[in-house]
């Protein structure tokens, strides 16, 4: 069935806003946004009246732990890091995510409506990164990119991990030894494996090192959650030396050294912003380094890196980084079109767009005004979410099984 949104300030986000736009949707996907005279509605189209509201793409967190790292669940609930091996390529979070997770309802509620999870950083590799919805009764209803990245880390997290076991690495030094060690050791694979099979012989797969080559192949991403500014450059550098497609995570930093990100076109997932200085890695944390990147030219998206700032806090982020000299676009950028570009996933998300998928969010105003509210969301065409103003609570839709 069809639905369209109409009478609404239309926010594509990749082009002009349109007052009293009409957004139309049709078997999950936006099939046309435009002026109410440029968009044709047949008899058959369900209409849902935005007058006096915002309507936009809804917003897409590119680093959480959603359902991996289940809020309010302790030790019992986080699946996010598997710290028994410092190459973990192999692990994926699809395999631990909760879809009955609570903070998939508080994502809604934020106007939330896709997130990439991805494991922690208690390993140099910590595993393979999932693009999901945030409303579905399984993951597999869920699911929009299986294949996005490979979270790593450098710094503070995977060498106290291993030093406390007394075993490598222990150290940055160790830390990046290990990356080198595993992408040399991917290559080797490689060219055996390829060997093989032009011989016809047989070949053992290694799940570990398939996945690595994917990376240096350019099919994933690599997350590289990384702090500090000499972290950053160590990050840059093991990018460059085996080639692979980088993308700066936290980038705490990173304002430190915009220049030098900007001159070779590394995009930093920046975040998380509310977070207090808990520890030295992090000392130099400012709101106003989102401004400062995107005024030297580094593309930035803004993560709350669920559990630590809720999901639904988002927006509010970008909010503050606002007020602290962020561009107002470029911070409505920072929640949509910029972490699925970031990621290679705008050919799915982040725009009010035809051909995308129909994630939309209608708000009660201006987004980066905090008084405002997501009023409803809907998720691939589906309403899964609106606020109902007489009991002051939002409602989600059932995602349970009734008979």
């Amino acid at each position: 069935m069809k639905t369209a949104i109409t009478n609404g300030y239309v926010v594509p986000v990749d082009g002009d806003p349109i007052d009293g736009g009409t957004v139309l949707m049709d078997d999950g996907v936006i099939v046309a946004v435009g002026s109410a005279s440029d968009v044709e509605l047949d008899g058959g189209t369900e209409v849902v009246d935005a007058a006096g509201a915002w309507v936009l793409p809804g917003f897409l967190d590119a680093h959480a732990h959603l359902g991996v790292h289940e809020d309010g669940e302790g030790w019992s609930g986080n699946d996010t890091n598997e710290m028994t091996d410092p190459n973990g390529a192999r692990f994926r979070a699809i395999d631990g995510i909760d879809p009955f997770e609570i903070g998939f309802d508080d994502a809604l509620s934020g106007g939330v409506t896709s997130v990439v999870i991805k494991p922690g950083s208690g390993n140099p590799i910590g595993g393979q990164t999932v693009g999901v919805k945030t409303w579905g009764r399984t993951v597999l209803d869920m699911l929009f990119a299986e294949g996005v990245s490979v979270k790593s880390a450098l710094g503070e997290n995977p060498k106290r991990v291993y030093g406390e076991k007394d075993k490598t690495p222990s150290t940055r030094l160790g830390v990046a030894a290990v990356l080198r060690e595993a992408f040399t050791e991917a290559r080797n694979y490689a060219a055996r494996r390829d060997h093989a099979r032009a011989e016809g012989k047989p070949f053992d797969v290694d799940l570990t090192l398939e996945t690595l080559n994917r990376v240096l192949d350019g099919e994933l991403y690599w997350d590289q959650h990384t702090h500090r500014a000499d972290d950053i450059v160590t990050a840059v550098r093991l990018a460059e030396e085996f080639g692979y497609n980088l993308v700066v995570n936290h980038g705490t930093e990173g304002h430190l050294i915009a220049d030098f990100l900007a001159e070779r076109d590394i995009p930093v997932i920046l975040g998380p912003l509310f977070t207090s200085r808990v520890k030295v890695e992090v000392r130099h944390r400012t709101l106003r380094s989102a401004g400062i990147l995107a005024r030297a030219g580094v593309r930035i998206a803004i993560t709350t890196d669920h559990p630590v700032v809720p999901i639904n806090f988002l927006v509010y982020q970008a909010a503050l980084a606002v007020k602290d000299g962020l561009d107002r676009d470029t911070a409505l950028r920072a929640l949509t079109v910029n972490p699925a570009r970031i990621l290679g996933l705008d050919d799915r998300v982040g725009a009010l767009r035809p051909g995308l998928d129909a994630d939309v969010a209608i708000w009660s105003g201006d987004p980066l005004d905090v008084m405002n509210r997501a009023l409803r969301v809907f998720v691939r065409g589906r309403e899964v979410y609106h606020f109902d103003e007489t009991s002051g609570e939002g409602v989600v839709a059932e995602r349970r099984f009734r008979e």
